[in-house]
């Protein structure tokens, strides 16, 4: 089937005008004959150089943050506690540094591992840092980006509209571990569907009720808890960005 990319004009908004409109919406992920597509369901904005919670506050510009610097409608990919990749789609016009985090989907195809949580979303595609700066309206993901030469070859990193959407209830709440941002952490950034079992704030008992699969275990679950243990003995956010 082929696919119809969102359209870069969709981007080149605010992260807030973004964020929630890209619930419901299907992230796609192509490479070696393997389609991966997930249905997006909670997402946090994020607003630099203003906002204290942003990787690009007060216009940090690094090698990690230049592509939120760039043009719209492309990948943001970090590495967070050594251990997790997180996907985030920058927004706005080149040189405001506007992006949104995707922090969780439901499985539409292709998906072996839950997707509740950035980290687990980017390990259920199979999403790591060679996708930093890829072209989500359409051009091979491995053509273009800071990390094109770690890419996949013909790689392709997508949202689509879905071909039947579902009705949206949208909650919204603070963001997820960003309480060091001052007043900032306490801005209603973070939207959500109201009614998926895949938001990553949803209890384990809710999921199953729900259907939803856990997947197998692995190491890096291991290591993620055993992470997450050493931050709270610290006092210290087990998912600040």
């Amino acid at each position: 089937m082929r696919l119809t990319p969102l359209p870069r004009a969709f981007y080149a908004r605010p992260s807030l005008e973004v964020a929630p409109e890209l619930l419901g919406m299907h992230l796609v992920y192509e490479h070696d004959g393997i389609r991966r597509v997930g249905r997006i369901v909670e997402t946090e904005a994020y607003q630099g150089p203003e906002d204290l919670a942003a990787h690009s506050a007060r216009g940090r510009r690094t090698a990690r943050t230049e592509v939120m610097f760039g043009p719209p409608g492309h990948a943001y990919v970090y590495l967070i506690y050594g251990i997790w990749n997180c996907l985030n789609v920058v927004t706005a016009a080149a040189g405001i540094p506007h992006a949104v985090l995707l922090r969780a989907v439901e499985p539409v195809a292709g998906l072996g591992h839950p997707g509740w949580g950035p980290g687990l979303l980017c390990r259920a595609f199979g999403i790591d840092r060679s996708l930093n700066g890829a072209d989500l309206c359409g051009a091979a993901a491995g053509a273009c980006g800071p990390d094109a030469s770690r890419r996949p070859a013909a790689a392709r990193l997508l949202i689509v509209a879905p071909p039947s959407p579902r009705p949206l209830r949208v909650g919204s709440t603070a963001r997820i571990g960003v309480e060091s941002a001052g007043e900032w952490a306490h801005r209603p950034w973070r939207f959500f569907d109201r009614d998926s079992v895949h938001v990553s704030t949803v209890s384990s008992a809710a999921r199953r009720a729900g259907g939803a699969q856990p997947g197998p275990r692995s190491g890096a679950d291991r290591g993620a808890r055993h992470a997450r243990a050493l931050r709270l003995r610290a006092g210290r956010s087990p998912t600040r960005r």
